[in-house]
């Protein structure tokens, strides 16, 4: 019997800087003061945001395109535009695998 391949890497998520990604209705950021987090709220589900995802959220306004997110992410922390586009990327692209953020 063969050893099953290991599952492929996922492949690297580009969304284009043009993207707008906005919350969708039922959707918002909200600071819980109970245990002093920031969480992303849905129906029926509840997403703790580690401060980097809330940088990142607390851009998406529905009016600002992907690109200049991730020009003032890489701004406000001196960090590599490349670096951040790909991060925010794969995090926005999981927000969007679970209905919690739209990309029209």
């Amino acid at each position: 019997m063969t050893a099953a391949a290991p599952p492929a890497a996922a492949p690297p998520v580009a969304l284009a800087d043009a993207a707008i990604p906005r919350l969708p209705r039922g959707v918002r950021l909200h600071h819980d003061r109970v245990r002093e987090t920031w969480v992303l709220l849905a129906p029926e589900r509840v997403l703790k945001l580690d401060p980097v995802g809330l940088a990142v959220l607390q851009r998406v306004d529905g009016a600002t395109s992907f690109g200049a997110i991730v020009d003032a992410l890489a701004a406000a922390y001196a960090a590599p535009r490349e670096r951040i586009a790909e991060d925010a990327g794969r995090f926005l692209d999981g927000l969007v695998a679970r209905r919690m953020v739209d990309l029209p």
